[in-house]
Parts: C-alpha cells; sequence; structure tokens
C-alpha cells in the first residue's frame, strides 16, 4: 500500500508540471504490432520504429508513422514499396487511435461507420461509444472472447470465455488512461491442465476459483492504466498491466506470459535514445498455492536503447528482483543507475541480472534481432573446463523476420532460436526468484531449455489473417526429487543447506530427465467489423519425457472475440 499511494501522489504532482500532447498505449495483443513490425523494416531509417523495443507501442507515435505514410501515398510516393493491404492496415491504425492522427474521420474513407446506431452508437467503425471533443476523448467497447475447443482423448469441455468492456480516455491532451476488465471462465487444453497441476497458477492470470470438481476455472482480469508527460520527451505510466521487453516472439527478459502486475514506466525518449525504467510489485511463491496468503516483493527495471545508425539499435537492460518485508527499497527508484552496485552497497541481498539485445534492418527486407541475459558470469568457468557450473547462468536469443517473403506480399517468415542454461531464472529464496505469481517472467517454460520457433504470418486480403506456427523444445526436467535449473519458482539451494540441487558442477544443458516437445497451430481470423474476428485453430501437440509415453494431442478450436485477445497455449 505504500508503494501504491506514494507512487499515485509523485504522478499527480508531475501531472501539473508539463502540459505537451498525451499518449496513451496500444495493447500487446493489438493486431497493429505486426503492421508496425513490417513498417520498421520497409522503412528500415524510421527513428521511431527502431527505437520499438519496450512494448507496448505508444499510440502517439504509432499514428505518427502512419501519418507520414499517409502523406507520402497522397503524394504519390511510395518509398518503402507498400502493398494495398499494407495501405488498408495503416488507415485501419489510424481509424483506431483516431484522436492522435492529423487527419479527420470526415476526410479519411472508412472510419465512419455507413450505418451507425442513432447518434451514439457505432458512429465510427472502430467504437462502439466515442466521444471526440476539444479537450476529451473517450471510447468504449465490448470485450469478449468465446473460445470452444475439441480436443482427441479428451472428453471433457475445453473452452475460454471472457466477457467485459475496455475503453480508454484522453483529458485536455495532458492525461491519458485505458482499462480492460473480463469475467473469465476457462479449461484449457492438456498443457494448461498440467501447468496448473504442476505451479498451482493459472497462466497469466491471478487468484482463480475451481469449478466442476477442479475440471475448469473462473477468473477476474483486470488490467489499466494512467499516463501523463511531464516534459516534451518523458511519459509516466502508472498501472496494473503487462509489458515485453524484445523483439522476438519470445522475450528473455521481461514476457507477457505471467499476470499482470502493478507497475510504474517512465519512458524517455530523445534523439536516437529510448531510455525505459520499470519499477513493479510482483507476488513471490505463496505457502501453498494461488489463492493462499500473499506477500510482495519487487522489480526494478530499465533498458536503454540507441540507434547507433540508420538501421542498428542496440540495447542495454538491467533488472534487480528484491523484497523489503512490505515495502519498497527506494535505492532503486533511481532512474539514472546501475542496479548491480547498489545491490552490492545495500549487502548483496537481491536478485540482479543484465542483459544487451540488437536488431539490424536489412534492405528494406529482413530484419535480425537477439538477445543475451546473464545472471552470472565467470570467464573461467564459461570459457575454460567448468562450462558446466551450477551458476554458470546465461541465456540467448537469436532471430530474423523476412517480410514480402520471396516475392509474395503480405507473406512474413519468422525464424527464432531460444537457450537459456540451467539454474538461469532461479534464486535462493521465491523473493529473489525470476518470477510472480508462480508464473515465469521471461521465457514460459523457464531454464534449461533449447528451442526452435518458425511462424508465417500471410494477409491475402484486407480483413483475412493467417497465422502458422511452429515450435520445438528440448528441456531439462527436475528428477528423483533434484533440481535440475527448470523451473523458476525452485530454489536453488544445495543439498547440503537443505535445498534440492544435488552437485556443484557436471549441468550440462538438458541435465536432468530430458524432455522434447512439438507444438503446430495454424490459424485463419476474419475480421468481420473493425476488431471482431471470426477464428478456426488447429493444433498438433507430442510431448515426450524420457521413460514415459509419449502425450499426442490434436485440438481443433473455433471462435469469436471483440476487441480482445486470442488466447494461446504455446508452451
Amino acid at each position: 500500500m505504500q508503494i501504491r499511494n506514494s507512487l499515485l501522489v509523485a504522478i499527480m504532482l508531475l501531472a501539473t508540471m508539463y502540459s505537451s500532447a498525451q499518449t496513451t498505449y496500444l495493447p500487446l495483443w493489438a493486431k497493429e504490432h505486426w503492421l508496425l513490425d513490417r513498417m520498421e523494416i520497409k522503412a528500415q531509417r524510421n527513428n521511431q520504429l527502431n527505437l520499438s523495443t519496450v512494448k507496448p507501442y505508444m499510440r502517439k507515435a504509432s499514428v505518427e508513422v502512419a501519418d507520414s505514410f499517409a502523406i507520402w501515398l497522397h503524394a504519390g510516393k511510395n518509398p518503402a514499396n507498400l502493398s494495398e493491404v499494407d495501405e488498408y492496415n495503416l488507415n485501419r491504425l489510424q481509424a483506431n487511435s483516431s484522436e492522435y492522427s492529423m487527419f479527420s474521420a470526415d476526410g479519411m474513407p472508412g472510419w465512419k461507420s455507413k450505418k451507425p446506431w442513432g447518434k451514439t452508437f457505432f458512429a465510427t467503425q472502430a467504437n462502439l461509444v466515442e466521444l471526440n471533443k476539444k479537450d476529451f476523448y473517450l471510447s468504449i467497447n465490448p470485450a469478449i472472447n468465446i473460445q470452444q475447443s475439441i480436443e482427441s482423448d479428451y472428453d471433457e469441455p475445453v473452452y475460454h470465455r471472457a466477457f467485459g468492456a475496455t475503453a480508454r480516455g484522453l483529458i485536455a491532451k495532458r492525461v491519458g488512461f485505458n482499462f480492460l476488465v473480463t469475467a473469465n471462465g476457462e479449461q484449457g487444453p492438456v498443457q494448461f491442465r498440467r501447468f496448473v497441476a504442476e505451479n498451482h497458477a493459472m497462466p497469466g492470470a491471478g487468484r482463480f476459483d475451481s469449478v466442476d470438481g477442479g475440471k475448469s476455472y473462473q477468473y477476474m482480469d483486470f488490467r489499466g492504466s494512467v499516463n501523463t508527460n511531464i516534459t516534451q520527451y518523458i511519459n509516466v505510466q502508472f498501472g496494473y498491466d503487462k509489458n515485453f521487453i524484445g523483439d522476438g516472439y519470445r522475450s528473455l527478459m521481461l514476457s507477457d506470459f505471467s499476470n499482470p502486475a502493478l507497475f510504474l514506466k517512465l519512458n524517455t525518449r530523445i534523439w536516437k535514445l529510448n531510455y525505459t525504467n520499470l519499477f513493479m510489485e510482483l507476488t513471490p511463491t505463496p505457502d501453498q498455492d494461488m489463492n493462499g496468503q500473499m506477500k510482495k516483493k519487487y522489480a526494478a527495471m530499465h533498458h536503454l536503447g540507441l540507434n547507433v545508425t540508420k538501421w542498428l539499435n542496440l540495447g542495454f537492460f538491467e533488472s534487480i528482483i528484491f523484497a523489503r518485508d512490505g515495502h519498497y527499497d527506494f535505492s532503486y527508484l533511481l532512474p539514472v543507475i546501475f542496479y548491480r552496485s547498489i545491490e552490492q552497497q545495500n549487502g548483496s541481498p537481491d536478485n540482479a541480472n543484465i542483459g544487451f539485445d540488437f536488431k539490424a534492418n536489412v534492405a528494406r527486407k529482413l530484419q535480425f534481432y537477439g538477445q543475451v541475459m546473464l545472471d552470472e558470469f565467470v570467464k573461467d568457468e564459461v570459457v575454460g573446463n567448468k562450462q558446466d557450473w551450477w551458476g554458470n547462468k546465461q541465456g540467448f536469443q537469436l532471430g530474423g523476420k523476412y517480410v514480402d517473403a520471396i516475392g509474395i506480399k503480405n507473406l512474413d517468415l519468422q525464424l527464432e532460436f531460444n537457450q537459456v542454461r540451467p539454474f538461469m531464472y532461479q534464486f535462493r529464496d521465491t523473493t529473489g526468484s525470476y518470477a510472480s505469481a508462480l508464473q515465469p517472467l521471461a521465457h514460459p517454460m523457464g531454464g534449461n531449455l533449447r528451442e526452435y520457433i518458425t511462424i508465417i504470418r500471410y494477409q491475402p486480403l484486407n480483413r483475412l489473417y493467417l497465422f502458422a506456427r511452429g515450435s520445438f523444445w528440448k528441456q531439462g526436467l527436475d528428477s528423483a526429487g533434484y533440481n535440475f535449473g527448470a523451473n523458476p519458482n525452485t530454489l536453488y539451494t544445495a543439498v547440503a543447506q537443505g535445498g534440492t540441487r544435488l552437485r556443484g558442477n557436471n549441468y550440462p544443458m538438458f541435465a536432468g530427465m530430458p524432455a522434447k516437445g512439438t507444438n503446430l497451430s495454424l490459424t485463419a481470423s476474419f475480421e468481420c467489423r473493425e476488431n471482431l474476428f471470426v477464428e478456426a485453430t488447429g493444433m498438433l501437440r507430442n510431448y515426450k519425457e524420457t521413460n514415459k509415453d509419449a502425450v499426442n494431442t490434436t485440438i481443433v478450436t473455433l471462435g469469436v472475440r471483440w476487441n480482445m485477445f486470442r488466447r494461446d497455449y504455446d508452451y
């Protein structure tokens, strides 16, 4: 409570200091993210887009990019070789965030509804209710997701149902706000059921209730934030939501897999720099399960991105995970800081990590990206004869994107490789583990893992989206009651100190019980009207642990979603 009150007061004071054009943020699941990735590669030298490693994206910056493309197109120029589908998607980006566009609904095709419901509902295609006045903007929409599945060799229903509302607004161009609230009922496929059984947690959610004798679950999902600019270059966001750091499908630094968290984010964008400070309130492992008594732990992260050239971006990341008996350690609130030095001044009680990332846009067709995440790095242990030391904790990612692949417009390919050493996300106590509410903060499967991902995205028509994903992984799991470094919720304490880590060395990749998995999926989505999708998904999953029978699953899903994300089971 102390941190919430202090941060809220600070934001209120900062909001009165400076009047500047405010921005809200696109949801992490917004369809515009795919478009902005394409535009970044096609434009190659756009300073705004090349600074987009920390997500979600700012609406204002995204619309400014779309407006600039629109100006070129209206002038008969097309330097980024945009397709007709690209032009349609840019128009929809502007329509969905029209409060930031230099264009108006009167002059842009497809922004207004052809058949509004009176003077209040569906005046624009993007929103159920939209008010756009001089000093006030408000949009309100339903948030619905209904997925019904059939799973082979499983007689119970498999489904996800969410009903609620979402809204965003802008007050006097100084304060922005947004929220999403839904009531959810869910019974997921085999990997979902296994995760809940092993971790006593709901993937991506907080507290939950079991119904139907534990066969299905109910929970509320609330996300929201308020924003303000304290200078032309610094945006402050205070909210309860998810964040993501990286340019790949996965992130080894911070992903959107775990439950939403209370956070304060300062984003400074100036010249060729984007500097993000992220302070979060997390939940350590409770005594029994997610519905037990839960104290709090905290995280402080920062990411500095620099456009070294017009096509190359380099980033530096640092994080600290800690607990202080019910309050935040305010020494970690300093926005320009090396957390490792402060951690040492505090007596080294906390879990500090550093990381590096890069992305390079090439020939307006390709993007190469990657991450390196370090917990411990002892040179002699890494390059010498002790590479398998248990404390040799690193992870790295390497990937590439190819837009308009092999000359086919709107066909995009992505390849990604992830490797995480054993014990990478573990700590000596749950307050320092790289997890929140029993869910990993980074890679959803934890450590001791090697993974290959292939993604194909294709939009052959304006409203038709095709998405294919294949993931292949190998992982070393705990075995015979001993810890082999996979689960972030497990402590890395040695057996001699009362823990379950068996030894000090001899921890190569996949130590423990080796497991292999394949997850193939194909989704076809048709947008009936703005942000209303009808979808069909087919998934094939094979999972095999050594000395156990393979688990082969086929899942077919039909769904409808409106202003909501699709519930994926990509783990």
